[in-house]
């Protein structure tokens, strides 16, 4: 890294609005109600935030038959199917809601679609878990679309009776494509709310562009399982940058910044500023790089917490 010259860390990076309120959810509960504390699913998709968490007494689990009868659970910020809603009832847990506000929008939108009749065209990822709650709120109604093929194949039942709705932590740039096939397709389609798409998403996208333009190499904090992370990676290689996604600086390789002079660095909404910090600590002690910021817009959301643990 003999030639490494600068640092250039884009704003804004890591935790969005709804990542800290989760956080703060489980960790409030902890001081609050002390352990066990039972969370379903991992509370964000960043595994230093996980394990941190399973040090002071956590456990995540992916069915709730792993949690006994009665016992403190917290929905992730991904949001749950109201089916979960239903078994966590039965099984007389006490729940803490720590679902994105963005997400439970998007939620009671599919909900209202379905009560009109339409076809949901849900955009996402089928396997995400943010897409497995939305699309059981709506059954029989929603259609996951993934790409544009996908787009230019999808069939409702009524073509005049169609929706479309989207995986928060996708951007308008990356939903614009599937949605002109969509639009093109069906002229009745209807849009959601336009703030349905998480602005922490669309935010750390458009700052990965500016980084681009100055960094040669762009080094995205994340875990694998973030999508939001990975869509990071995408953007900055998509407009010509190397680009590579490490859960903290132990996971660069050298040899990726040979005979670079700027690297930018940024990270996922789920990754810890702490994670940040020593990646960029350990660039520049074994570099004479100096370390500058690029800023494209301010963030100011906040959300509210739950009453259980509002003080």
């Amino acid at each position: 890294m003999d030639t490494l010259r600068e640092i250039i860390l884009a704003r804004p990076r890591g935790f969005c609005a709804g990542v800290e309120r989760a956080i703060a959810i489980v960790e409030l509960a902890l001081e609050k109600f002390g352990p066990p504390l039972y969370v379903k699913h991992a509370i964000v998709h960043n595994r230093n935030v996980v394990q941190r968490l399973e040090g002071m007494g956590v456990a995540f689990v992916e069915e709730l038959a792993e949690v006994p009868e009665g016992a403190r659970l917290i929905f992730s910020a991904h949001g749950v199917s109201p089916a979960v809603r239903e078994e966590a009832e039965t099984r007389r847990l006490d729940v803490i809601d720590a679902t994105c506000p963005l997400v439970t929008k998007v939620h009671i939108e599919a909900r209202r679609f379905a009560a009109q009749n339409r076809t949901i065209f849900l955009i996402g990822h089928a396997g995400h878990v943010e897409v497995i709650g939305t699309r059981g709120e709506a059954p029989g109604h929603v259609t996951v679309v993934g790409t544009v093929e996908e787009a230019r194949r999808v069939e409702p039942r009524d073509p005049k009776l169609v929706a479309f709705l989207t995986q928060t932590t996708l951007s308008l740039d990356d939903t614009r494509a599937i949605v002109e096939v969509l639009r093109t397709r069906f002229p009745a389609l209807t849009a959601p709310g336009k703030d349905d798409i998480c602005y922490a998403t669309q935010n750390r996208q458009t700052a990965v562009q500016a980084l681009v333009e100055r960094a040669e190499v762009v080094l995205v904090v994340g875990s694998a399982n973030s999508s939001n992370s990975n869509r990071l990676v995408e953007v900055a290689k998509a407009r010509g940058a190397s680009a590579h996604l490490v859960e903290s600086y132990r996971e660069i390789d050298p040899q990726w910044l040979e005979g670079v002079e700027r690297v930018g660095v940024t990270a996922g909404a789920s990754a810890p500023e702490s994670v940040v910090s020593e990646l960029v600590e350990w660039l520049a002690g074994n570099s004479q790089a100096e370390i500058s910021e690029i800023e494209v817009v301010e963030e100011d959301v906040s959300f509210p917490l739950p009453a259980q643990l509002a003080r």
